[in-house]
């Protein structure tokens, strides 16, 4: 069956399109969005929802999408977006950050151009039939210091036109390595020096706890007297109130917004502010830009619908379309042996090592060690995938290390789970064959080959003759036929395990009758 995208706003024809190219069933409801009921009818239907900032997922929403697999948002704010509700429920949410850095940035820089030589102002006055040449007296960018807050993708296009006009830039970022800073040109301070420094201060970074009101009242106070602020970012990163009042003193000469706290902001008394630019969240409204976004999302959302590969996401770590078909053999694998181990596992898991061995350990472990944690979760609280695992496994107190070596044994490449409790520790380990499929290649240090039935008996026994005779007699009495027979030692005499894959469940009853043949220690039913 193919799988099903909702699209409930407004995208282009074209972006619609590369759904349908690429073998995806598309319903186009541009406007249901804005009617929550609606949405909320129809959610249930649906493998994928692409979004712009009309619809709002809210808890409610995403609780009734039993099949919903990706939310793609065709823009860089997801704030209409209940993260962690999606993430608690396995679903991958996507934006498209690129597709419109470009406009954004030069809405910033036109922002403050306006704001500096006061065109707003300078326009209305004018066209009432005033000509008042001496109002508007205004200043050049030219050897001024831009302080740039956030210097990723569209701060640092920002930055690079700013350096084309001339100005001095000076960026805070706590990602901003040295070495890029050299690359684009901009010095790297710390944020009062952005404060102390600036005649412009321009924000380019996202809304968290941590940058929320960035721009506060004491940081508005260490700002040197006729600093211009500039915000095309996300409202909440400047406190209104604050700006108003230093707007007032004509400590702060100007502001240029392009977003406010609450939108939309038809009514605000900054608006009454002759030093104030406002703009009703354009950033990024261009006719390129957004198509770029439009186009972008549909292409992401089905490339993760039919091929698996995981771009742009917020959630889960990324998987490109070229390393996806490489990648998917392993993500098998690792779900697999997590999911062997976790239903081995019968006490409170303290902490999880992935061992990564050979070509395998240059993939994206992120991905795999997510879909381990998937796979050993799954076991213990059923209904958890690669998207849930992480946060599961942070919320439990579950230490995750991954570890990567080369080469080591027989094996070219392997994955080694070890899952630890307060009673003990259990390892498997397994690797991925010329054909494509998983296999178990060792089992608490004890060497064995075996593939991932759909029902298997895990047997500890003490290595004695007669042991495969009793398991087979009983079996055949009651009616079960062995697949495969998979055993390994210690050595002879000593400890044993015995991997059967039979073609069916294997009922309570037998499981008892097994455990209590000579020589067996523990027997335990595995699903996959």
């Amino acid at each position: 069956m193919k799988p099903r995208v909702l699209v409930s706003d407004k995208l282009s024809e074209t972006a619609v399109q590369i759904f349908r190219d690429r073998g995806v069933e598309v319903d186009y409801k541009p406007d249901l969005g804005k009617d929550k009921d609606a949405l909320l009818a129809a959610i249930p239907d649906y493998d994928g929802l692409a979004i712009r900032s009309a619809t709002k997922v809210t808890p409610k929403i995403i609780a009734a999408a039993n099949r919903l697999k990706v939310i793609g948002r065709a823009g860089i704010g997801v704030d209409n977006v209940d993260i962690p509700a999606a993430t608690g429920r396995g679903i991958v949410v996507m934006n498209t950050p690129f597709g419109n850095a470009i406009t954004t940035a030069e809405h910033a820089i036109s922002m403050m151009m306006a704001l500096a030589r006061q065109i707003p102002e300078a326009n209305s006055s004018t066209r009432a039939g005033k000509w008042e040449k001496n109002r508007f007296m205004g200043v050049e960018l030219f050897a001024k210091t831009l302080g740039v807050i956030g210097c990723g993708n569209i701060g640092s296009i920002v930055a690079d036109r700013a350096l084309g006009l001339k100005m001095k830039v000076i960026a805070y970022d706590p990602y901003l390595s040295p070495e890029r800073a050299v690359e684009i040109g901009v010095e790297k301070v710390e944020l009062d020096e952005i404060f102390r420094r600036s005649d412009f201060i321009t924000l380019h970074t996202p809304l968290t706890d941590k940058t929320r009101n960035i721009i506060s009242r004491e940081n508005l106070a260490k700002c040197r007297k006729g600093v211009r602020i500039v915000n095309c970012a996300r409202g909440g990163l400047v406190d209104e109130e604050a700006l108003y009042e230093a707007l007032m003193a004509k400590h702060v000469s100007g502001a240029a917004l392009d977003v406010f706290e609450v939108e939309p902001a038809t009514n605000h008394k900054l608006f009454d502010l002759e030093n104030v630019v406002a703009t009703p969240h354009l950033g990024a409204s261009t006719t390129e830009a957004q198509e770029n976004v439009a186009l972008q999302v549909a292409e992401q959302m089905a490339d993760y619908l039919v091929t698996g590969a995981v771009t742009n996401a917020l959630n889960m770590p990324s998987i490109s379309a070229d390393e996806a078909p490489r990648l998917k053999p392993f993500v098998v694998l690792a779900e697999k042996l997590g999911s062997f181990a976790g239903q081995l596992t019968d006490a409170s898991i303290s902490g999880i090592v992935i061992e990564y061995a050979g070509d395998v350990g240059d993939m994206n472990t992120r991905a795999l060690t997510s879909a381990a944690l998937a796979g050993v979760l799954s076991a213990q609280l059923g209904l958890i995938n690669m998207v849930s695992a992480p946060v599961v496994a942070r919320e439990r107190g579950i230490k995750v290390d991954e570890v990567k070596q080369t080469q080591r044994g027989a094996y070219e490449t392997y994955i080694r789970l070890t899952v630890k409790t307060d009673k003990y520790e259990r390892s498997v380990a397994g690797t991925v064959f010329s054909d494509g499929k998983p296999r178990i290649i060792q089992v608490k240090g004890i060497e064995l080959e075996s593939d991932f039935g759909k029902h298997m008996l895990y047997i500890t026994n003490n290595d004695k003759p007669g042991f495969i005779g009793n398991i087979g007699t009983l079996m055949g009495d009651a009616g079960i036929n062995i697949a495969c027979f998979h055993f390994g030692r210690v050595a002879p005499g000593g400890d044993a395990i015995g991997i059967v894959e039979v073609d069916g469940a294997v009922p309570e009853s037998i499981l008892e009758a097994v455990n209590k043949l000579p020589n067996v220690k523990q027997v335990k039913a595995l699903m996959f």
